[in-house]
């Protein structure tokens, strides 16, 4: 009586992730469509005048192919480069100007705020010095990108028409993440599957929309919009400082569009399983607003979603119960099925779509190792500097 007690609990469980997963392929902004790119543009009479802030820190191993890119971007009216080196021990800003000299292009800036001070992540800060430069040319619109990203030669021009076509004050896309070692095949795909299950794109672009995001590697933004918005220092604690930005655009009237790229790719490469760790991790309990109840509603939804369809399936058939096993396996198919474009998007074989509850565990571990982290005072960290935990730094007002 006991086992078919067990069982019966297993197939509701399992019929449970069933319903959720009906839901998130019917209703949540079909976030797993891979078909939502720069959208209708036509080129304007007068292309607006642009400057693009690069905040780098420790990026001469990666500089060599993206930054070129952008030196080399076809844009037909005034455009200019702004890399702020943000501290770098392994001499950043002078490979910047050594890549500038050799390749031309576009001006190139290279300059260094210095330390942040209290209440800033040291990103932020750069980008806020960069700013700062680029207000001095009064730009129309600011590309922010990071030091990793390569973009093709119509990147700018594209970008450009778009937001001016669409009346956009950012439009964002999410670079194409590099997939050759196992481990970045196995994570990455679905880093950005997760990312768009969150925030689904198809949403963002919509008027009245309260979905707000953008992908910090590649962010027009209308300079007007950002002064509105007050960008950065509206966003100063933000450790995820691309959705931080869209949300304060959203917050103060603009429109957004964020999208999957099609020519801007990072170049950034993630072999081991502990470098793709330490980029979750370091951010994911920021995610969760540092909530130990959204933390565990968090790790709850992830299990029942993800574990229980190959829990139920394999419980369910070992146990001979019918219902369990066909209900975790229909969910699981689902599960898998909402992967592929993902997977075709990225190039990546499919069938690791039935490794994504895997996956998802490692995403669980990394979002609890995330939040240990934090409670061990260690704030979230990057390039070799750990941020404060919020509540441990002083408001500037």
């Amino acid at each position: 009586m006991g086992q078919t007690a067990r069982v019966s609990a297993i197939a509701w469980t399992a019929a449970g992730s069933l319903v959720a997963w009906l839901w998130l392929l019917l209703c949540q902004g079909f976030f797993w469509r891979t078909d939502v790119r720069l959208p209708p543009r036509t080129e304007p009479d007068a292309w607006p005048s642009v400057c693009v802030v690069v905040p780098a820190r420790d990026e001469a191993t990666v500089l060599p192919a993206s930054l070129p890119s952008l030196l080399a971007q076809d844009y037909p009216g005034r455009a200019e480069v702004f890399l702020v080196d943000d501290g770098s021990t392994d001499g950043t800003g002078a490979l910047a100007r050594e890549l500038a000299r050799r390749h031309g292009g576009l001006p190139l800036t290279v300059d260094s705020p210095g330390e942040p001070p209290p209440g800033w992540t040291g990103k932020l800060w750069a980008v806020r010095h960069g700013i700062g430069l680029a207000r001095a040319r009064e730009p129309e619109y600011l590309l922010l990108t990071d030091a990793d990203i390569a973009h093709a030669p119509d990147s700018l021009r594209a970008l450009v028409a778009a937001a001016r076509t669409g009346g956009f004050d950012v439009v964002s896309q999410m670079a194409r993440l590099r997939v050759q070692s196992h481990w970045e095949r196995l994570v990455v795909p679905a880093f950005v599957y997760f990312f768009a299950q969150l925030y689904p794109f198809r949403r963002i672009g919509r008027r009245g929309a309260r979905t707000a995001a953008a992908a910090g590697g590649c962010v027009l933004l209308r300079a007007d919009a950002a002064e509105r918005a007050r960008i950065p220092e509206a966003v100063r604690h933000a450790v995820i400082d691309d959705v931080a930005i869209a949300r304060a655009v959203r917050e103060s009237g603009g429109r957004l569009w964020l999208g999957l790229a099609d020519r801007v790719d990072s170049v950034r490469p993630y072999p081991r399983l502990h470098d793709l760790w330490r980029m979750v991790s370091r951010s994911a309990y920021a995610q969760l607003r540092h909530s130990p109840l959204l933390l565990a509603g968090t790790v709850a939804g992830l299990a029942l979603v993800y574990l229980v369809p190959p829990v139920a399936f394999v419980a369910g058939a070992a146990a001979e119960d019918t219902a369990a096993a066909v209900l975790g396996l229909s969910a699981w198919l689902v599960m898998a099925g909402t992967y592929l474009p993902m997977l075709r998007y990225y190039g990546v074989a499919a069938w690791f779509a039935v490794l994504l509850p895997f996956t998802a565990f490692l995403y669980l571990l990394m979002t609890v190792d995330s939040a240990v982290q934090h409670y061990r005072g260690r704030g979230a960290a990057w390039k070799g500097r750990t941020y404060a935990r919020p509540d441990a730094v002083p408001d500037e007002g």
